[in-house]
């Protein structure tokens, strides 16, 4: 009996226990979640995709340029590329005055030429989208003293016109006075001397003089000139801190590329020229490779704090054909079309691999023998700038040159990665 009295007691000191252990024992046997260690992985192959394209890409375009300096072809290049949010490349090859051995680097400014008409077209369609003017605007209406032709065909000369090289006007008109350092309101008084060759909005006839007179309808509808509204919308919000419109600017800047040409297989130095700067909109913006990235990142939608790209895309709209085959981008592999927008040329091309369709905003620019090219492949989210301080031929393919290049290395080092990650999951599996 006694026996049975302590075999009692112990279960029932057992069970007391059991009842008051998750009293005591609450906080440490709280079922805690597993870390995401899918997504760190996720994360950090991504980084290192991302750091081992660079580097591959940093390599090859380097090899690129540096053959291109040993053949003669250039002096020097600032080249940016962006893939994505990211600026992948924002660098400098070969020398700023063949005369020394001052290296480009990727703060190193050139002048822009005719990249600067893709600025003014984006410009136009942010205050287009803000209703400050319209596409359909007479230019009479903010330019009195512009004439072209009778008084109905200057009624139907329109900002859509003047930004899509579809004035009616022959092909560089008054190029010469803009050279010549003319005021464009002096110019534009000018016009009246000048023939049609078509009705407004039927032919494509590439203008500088009055291309620019676009600059001078933004600053009568907004009240601030041109390089104002640059830079307060575009060049300080993104920090394009080497951007400049003006040569005394140029002149003063230290880590400046000095322009070449070439004679007699040689190169040999040039002056920096005030020419353009009184028609900012035309050609008039002198920019570095850096900056240059940062305007692509924005420009592919990436700063939607500054701006989102909706504001702008009107700009990239195919206005007019630009028809023909003899044009170097129309020379280029898959090449289908070529139309103008706003400040851009819009090329349609059918992709190596996959023979698909895609888009290519695109602009060439040429000012005191510096040579350059931009291009924005918005479905591969890709942009590509190579700025030059020499007039060289090598601006005619380095686009195609640049996206193949890349292509492949995104394409090849992707696959790699994705095989040494299987190895080493297999590898752990066993």
């Amino acid at each position: 009996m006694q026996r049975f009295k302590i075999l009692i007691g112990i279960a029932l000191f057992v069970l007391c226990l059991s009842a008051l252990k998750p009293m005591f024992n609450s906080e440490t046997e709280k079922v805690i979640p597993p870390p995401k260690l899918d997504n760190t992985l996720v994360d950090y192959k991504e980084i290192q995709l991302y750091k081992s394209n660079q580097k591959v890409l940093k390599e090859a375009i380097e090899s690129y340029f540096n053959e291109a300096i040993a053949s003669g072809d250039i002096v020097g290049a600032g080249v940016s590329i962006v893939k994505s949010d990211s600026i992948v490349i924002s660098e400098g090859y070969g020398k700023k005055n063949i005369k020394f051995n001052n290296r480009v680097d990727g703060e190193t400014v050139f002048r822009l030429g005719s990249l600067s008409k893709g600025f003014a077209g984006i410009l136009a369609a942010s205050l287009n989208n803000e209703g400050k003017l319209h596409w359909d605007d007479k230019v009479s209406e903010y330019l009195p003293e512009f004439h072209l032709g009778d008084k109905r065909n200057i009624d139907n000369i329109t900002l859509a016109n003047i930004l899509s090289h579809t004035s009616g006007t022959p092909y560089h008109s008054y190029t010469n006075l803009v050279e010549a350092g003319l005021s464009l309101s002096d110019i534009a008084k000018r016009f009246k001397d000048v023939n049609p060759i078509s009705k407004p909005g039927l032919t494509y006839s590439y203008q500088n003089a009055m291309f620019a007179l676009c600059g001078e309808v933004m600053h009568k509808a907004t009240g601030q000139d041109i390089a104002t509204l640059l830079n307060d919308r575009f060049f300080q919000p993104l920090d394009m801190h080497n951007t400049s419109m003006d040569n005394e600017t140029l002149v003063h800047t230290e880590n400046v590329a000095i322009p070449h040409s070439k004679s007699r297989y040689k190169f040999k130095t040039l002056k920096l020229t005030d020419k353009y700067y009184n028609a900012v909109a035309a050609g008039g913006i002198n920019a570095s490779a850096l900056d240059m990235a940062k305007w692509m990142r924005f420009l592919l939608g990436h700063n939607p704090e500054i701006m989102d790209k909706s504001a702008f895309e009107d700009a990239f709209n195919p206005f007019i054909e630009v028809k023909g085959h003899s044009k170097y981008y129309q020379k280029w592999s898959g090449h289908l079309a070529s139309y103008y927008g706003y400040g851009w040329r819009i090329h349609k091309y059918l992709e190596d691999t996959s023979g698909q369709e895609k888009t290519m905003w695109h602009h060439g620019g040429s000012v005191n023998s510096y040579r350059n090219e931009i291009a924005i492949l918005p479905e591969d989210d890709l942009g590509i700038c190579v700025l030059l301080n020499s007039n060289s031929k090598l601006a005619q393919t380095v686009i195609p040159d640049l996206q193949k290049i890349i292509k492949n290395i995104y394409k090849s080092n992707t696959s790699k990665i994705a095989a040494k990650s299987t190895v080493e999951k297999i590898n752990t599996v066993l």
